[in-house]
């Protein structure tokens, strides 16, 4: 009775074994590649749920059905024009055809090789065919914007319009990469530039450029500023200059309307009799005296002059 139970409990261990060894399972996120000593057997297994195999002789190989993700590194690379840029790209893939990806790379370690190579080469390929601006501006839709101040200086005409744009660009590089990787068994889902920074060479230049932009801008508002200081100048010495002219006229003006009118009144005054001729005469003379002879003054006259004739008295009545 002791052997039939230790018979009965082996045979219900043997079977036990062989169906854990025959039995697998895949949930909704895998897929399978069944393999006889090494080499594939039959069509890939992508439905989930519980599956058969042949014990000890097949081995189960699981593949992820999810989106995977590739994240390149940092790459320096030359657009046309000759600007030199670190350009960092990421990408989303997943395995469509999981014999074929087994046969050629039989892993995800070999597939994140295989992708940095093709997506790092197209990557440098699509950069090198467009001018900077076409990969750093994000579509053709969008214009270049331009500072308002270097346009009316004259230096912010030379933007070129955008004919791609980056994401034209990032669907150039799915457009050349994914035929390559269908041939592993992968669909490329996606590219992206995740980053784009420039060379420090080049951005040491861009600094240096901006630096004497912003330099001319100055000197043009300096030179303007100078200019209108000038103007400015100008038109107050011209005021100043009609102001004092018209003061001088009108002063002018009146002097001589009061030198007429004192004549007027000098020629009332002493125009009465001829003793006041002679009066106004004489006060004259002394006048004329007191403002031109001082103390060591010299004065060279004839006896004929009207000057003399006050001191020709005077000498007339010493003698």
């Amino acid at each position: 009775m002791n052997n039939d139970k230790w018979f009965y409990g082996l045979v219900a261990l043997s079977v036990a074994a062989v169906a854990y060894l025959s039995l697998y399972t895949l949930n909704q996120t895998e897929q399978a590649v069944i393999t006889q000593f090494g080499r594939p057997i039959g069509d890939p297994v992508k439905e989930p749920g519980l599956h058969v195999k042949v014990p000890l002789i097949q081995q189960v190989n699981y593949f992820d059905k999810r989106y995977l993700a590739w994240d390149g590194p940092m790459v320096e690379m030359s657009t046309k024009d000759k600007t030199y840029l670190e350009v960092d790209t990421f990408a989303r893939w997943r395995i469509i055809d999981p014999l074929r990806y087994y046969l050629r790379l039989r892993d995800e370690r070999s597939a994140q090789s295989r992708l940095e190579d093709i997506l790092g080469s197209e990557t440098r390929t699509a950069v090198a065919r467009q001018e900077l601006i076409e990969v750093v501006r994000t579509t053709k839709e969008r214009t270049p914007m331009q500072d308002d101040t270097l346009a009316e200086s004259g230096l912010g005409n030379n933007l070129k319009p955008i004919t791609v744009g980056r994401t034209g660009v990032e669907q150039g590089i799915i457009n050349a990469a994914a035929p390559k990787l269908a041939e592993f068994g992968i669909e490329l889902l996606d590219v992206r530039f995740k980053r784009i920074n420039y060379n420090q060479q080049v951005l040491d230049r861009i600094h240096q450029r901006m630096i004497s932009e912003r330099l001319q801008i100055a000197q043009r508002f300096r030179s303007e500023g100078e200019g209108e200081a000038a103007r400015i100048i100008g038109n107050k010495q011209r005021d100043i200059n009609q102001i004092e002219s018209e003061a001088y006229k009108r002063a002018q003006e009146i002097q001589g309307e009061a030198d007429a009118q004192a004549v007027q009144i000098y020629a009332k005054a002493y125009g009465q009799s001829a003793d006041a001729v002679e009066l106004f005469k004489f006060l004259k003379t002394m006048d004329t005296y007191r403002k031109v002879i001082k103390q060591d003054t010299s004065i060279v006259l004839s006896t004929n002059s009207e000057l003399y004739s006050g001191l020709k008295r005077d000498v007339q009545k010493n003698r």
